[in-house]
């Protein structure tokens, strides 16, 4: 194999293992490259086999930048061949003329990436591989050395896209696979989704509809894992029309005659007060709690003794006191479980079976308990509720006053000025002062609370509804549906 290099004067000379000679051809002028058979004045100078101007040849290049191994025609190189750089870069492949053009693999030192496939003009163009240092690969078309076109991208976290590229940048029609399972189908536009597409979450919620700089925004509908549907305007991947409150419809205080049974309204309700109706499935609880603080002298009240294994633990309501969960049950059924009932306010309480003010079951809606309802276009009704009897260890004391008598009681006198009546120990023995309550089989007269709890599991876009409240007073059978009278005006009540 002979080299050819250029000489400190600028001529060409032929050196074999290392010597320098100075044997050109005499028809040749020093300092230019040889030619060839033909005659014509090649591009670079080549050397053939057997003194032909044509062939495989190594070229080092003036600067020493560059280095030639392969093949030549017309002292060009053509053919097959490898260019090296002294910083470790290389090309190693087809050259046409000259240039490095047809298939081939680019090495470049500086970022450790390697292209393998079709080549114009010296830039990766056409179809090909490209294999990043940093990890992940790319593999499809490109122009001038950037990703046009189809093809199939997969990043460093394994993230994987198929679809059409622009100016290197996924732009058009495309889908992707995410690190965390996410899968989206649609419209790209310089690297973000926008337009319509479908993004399918690993946790089974859907989203279909508009994007914009890659977030849900325009019409679009949610089926979430939950069990919620939303479908509406969303802005900057947020739900324009989204529920933010629980109301529960009827007077600040509702009045209810013992043993009889409620009819509740619910609405999911926005910011504004306008009822959530593009909202469809999100699951609320209803439960119950009795007022564990005593009640103001002119009121006929029931109050509670807990025991102390029962393990209660009073919730604030927004009426200014607190209160202890309590069971409530249906007349279809045959009362809740003692246990489940004194577990917390939440408890699953034996309402009927069945949903009718929520959608159909699906693969996102589990079966709700009797107590639960799903809301559909943002309402839920709760039918036949009433309150059940004391449970187990709830020790009942009564206020023998009525309501007929506050008004001859001096202002201000609470509740030890009453003579109360107390479920005593078993076998009916009294206490000092004190009666024996029989077991009751509905709920004593008293002030009660209604709460409406979301359990939407998991939470409609991690964000859980407060808790609704409604105040309830049961009056004493017979006595009718008193009027609420305020404690600054007790002789309203003689």
């Amino acid at each position: 194999m002979w080299l050819l290099r250029e000489t400190s004067s600028g001529k060409m000379a032929f050196a074999s293992e290392g010597r320098a000679t100075s044997c050109l051809p005499h028809r040749e002028l020093p300092g230019r490259p040889p030619r060839d058979g033909n005659g014509r004045l090649p591009y670079r100078a080549s050397v053939g086999k057997g003194g032909r101007r044509t062939g495989y040849g190594v070229y080092v290049y003036p600067n020493s930048f560059f280095r030639y191994e392969g093949e030549w025609r017309g002292g060009k190189k053509h053919g097959r061949g490898k260019l090296l750089f002294k910083d470790g870069s290389y090309y190693e492949g087809d050259f046409v003329d000259g240039e490095i053009t047809g298939e081939g693999c680019r090495h470049w030192a500086l970022t450790g990436n390697t292209y393998t496939g079709q080549f114009v003009l010296g830039e990766p163009q056409g179809h090909g591989i490209m294999k990043y240092q940093a990890g992940g690969h790319y593999e499809g078309e490109l122009f001038r050395g950037l990703r046009e076109g189809h093809g199939c991208l997969v990043d460093a976290d394994g993230q994987v896209y198929w679809g059409s590229f622009h100016d290197n940048k996924r732009h058009g029609q495309g889908q992707m696979v995410f690190r965390n399972g996410d899968k989206y189908n649609g419209n790209w536009v310089r690297d973000q989704r926008q337009g319509h597409g479908m993004l399918r979450l690993a946790d089974g919620s859907t989203y279909e509809g508009q994007w914009h700089s890659g977030v849900f925004s325009g019409q679009g509908s949610m089926a979430h894992c939950s069990g919620v549907i939303y479908r509406g305007i969303w802005i900057n991947g947020h739900p324009m029309a989204q529920a933010t409150r629980i109301a529960i419809l009827g007077p600040e205080v509702m009045d209810t005659a013992q043993g009889s049974s409620l009819v509740l309204t619910v609405q999911l309700q926005q910011d504004n007060g306008e009822v959530a109706t593009s909202e469809d499935g999100r699951e609320l609880e209803i439960s119950a709690g009795v007022r564990y603080v005593q009640l103001p002298a002119y009121s006929e009240v029931s109050f509670f003794r807990v025991d102390d294994g029962l393990g209660q633990t009073p919730i604030q309501t927004p009426f200014g006191f607190q209160c202890i969960s309590y069971p409530l049950s249906s007349p279809a059924s045959e009362g809740p479980e003692p246990r489940a009932a004194l577990e917390s306010a939440s408890t699953d309480s034996l309402l009927p079976d069945g949903d009718p003010g929520g959608p159909p079951a699906g693969k996102h809606e589990p079966r709700c308990p009797g107590s639960r309802r799903r809301a559909e276009r943002g309402c839920v009704q709760f039918s036949d509720v009433h309150l059940g009897p004391p449970p187990p260890g709830y020790h009942a004391i009564l206020f023998l006053e009525g309501l007929h008598e506050v008004g001859s009681r001096p202002r201000g006198q609470d509740h030890r000025g009453m003579t109360p009546i107390a479920q005593g120990p078993p076998g009916g023995s009294r206490l000092d002062g004190v009666a024996t309550v029989e077991p009751a089989a509905e709920a004593f007269p008293g002030e009660y609370v209604i709460m409406i709890r979301d359990v939407t599991t998991p939470p409609f876009l991690g964000h859980t509804l407060p808790t609704a409240f409604k105040h309830l007073r049961v009056l004493a059978r017979g006595a009718g549906q008193q009027p609420h009278v305020p404690r600054e005006d007790p002789e309203a009540l003689s």
